[in-house]
């Protein structure tokens, strides 16, 4: 499996020797991908339909299909709920192959894509930018800047090969989180009434007053993050095996860990961003997808991707309309649904 040479190089095993692959399996995995598929465009119509204003099927489509028209069904479609939809594919999506990629890496379900502190140094630089003046269509991109920044921290404290390798990360990211949550509450106190609420807004997470300025950033960086994916899968499935058994295939083990660790630090940021800090979807997506489809990379990550695109725009869409009066943070209303679920993967977590 190994070539040999002053220089050799990792040849990764194929996908026939690593993970075979079996007709019957093929079959139930692109049935469970066309039913995920399903949900993401069943939850997307959900979205568009329901809030503040309800707007007909009929009405919807008719403003789709006629995208230069005017009025106000136009404008609340065009320019308020398609384009909050599909960001809120990209962040799920986003997020539940961030989850996945990291549980594979450290082998461990209850690994989420917060673990590299990403989104503990975005919330700094959010509220920093909040405490500064910043405009509110800055702030995203004050985001993004403080997440990878946290995460090269963590990368620089964590470094070092071994065993004990995968800990000193986590324990790295633990201890960067909780310096930036201390920061945050100290701005929280020192700000006024005006800057003290719009921080608490976006650390609830959530997709209100996003638009079309924030979807265009975001999708070429996720697009170009998805796609390098791609090119990791074989490189996944050697992971999880382990160290020892990914070094025997022939993996350049650390090489590898910190090319999953910086992608998905990257994507986190790209999400964490323009949704605010929007917990358990990386943590429960991918653990509901390894159940229905294996732990593949091949496979989980796509199922990944669409379970948690359906449960991001589901749950927006039910965060709208939860509150007779006002819209209910969806970072909030993730976490009532995922702390039961995430109670349930600690009794009974599927390997990754």
């Amino acid at each position: 499996m190994i070539r040999s040479g002053g220089a050799a190089r990792a040849v990764l095993p194929s996908r026939d020797v690593l993970l075979p692959r079996h007709r019957s399996s093929s079959r139930s995995t692109g049935l469970a991908l066309c039913a995920l598929g399903v949900a993401v465009a069943a939850s997307a119509a959900m979205s568009i339909v329901v809030g503040s204003v309800a707007l007909s099927p009929a009405a919807v489509l008719a403003s789709l299909l006629h995208p230069h028209a005017g009025g106000l069904q136009h404008a609340i479609v065009w320019e308020l709920r398609l384009p909050r939809v599909l960001l809120g594919m990209l962040v799920g999506a986003g997020l539940g192959i961030a989850g996945a990629m990291l549980q594979m890496l450290f082998r461990n379900p209850l690994v989420d894509p917060y673990v590299t502190g990403v989104s503990a140094g975005a919330a700094l630089a959010a509220a920093a930018g909040f405490m500064l003046g910043v405009a509110f269509a800055a702030i995203p991109l004050v985001a993004f800047v403080g997440g990878v920044v946290s995460a090269s921290i963590v990368a620089v404290v964590g470094a070092g090969a071994g065993p004990s390798a995968n800990l000193r990360l986590v324990l790295a990211g633990v201890a960067v989180s909780a310096l930036c949550a201390a920061l945050v509450t100290l701005l929280l106190l020192r700000s006024g009434s005006t800057g003290g609420l719009s921080i608490l807004a976006w650390l609830a997470g959530g997709l209100a007053g996003r638009g079309w300025t924030e979807l265009g950033p975001v999708s070429v960086y996720l697009g170009a993050a998805m796609l390098i994916c791609v090119t990791l899968v074989h490189k996944l499935n050697a992971l999880r095996l382990g160290r020892e058994a990914a070094a025997g295939l022939g993996l350049r083990v650390e090489a590898a860990r910190w090319q999953v660790m910086a992608l998905s630090a990257f994507i986190t940021a790209a999400c964490v961003s323009v949704s605010g800090v929007i917990g358990f979807v990386g943590l429960m997506v991918p653990h509901g997808a390894r159940r229905i489809v294996g732990g593949d990379a091949r496979r989980l990550l796509p199922a990944s991707a669409l379970g948690g695109a359906a449960v991001v725009v589901a749950a927006d869409a039910c965060a709208r309309i939860a509150m007779p009066s006002t819209e209910l943070p969806l970072g909030v209303l993730l976490a009532i649904i995922g702390v039961p679920c995430f109670l349930a993967i600690a009794r009974n977590p599927v390997s990754p």
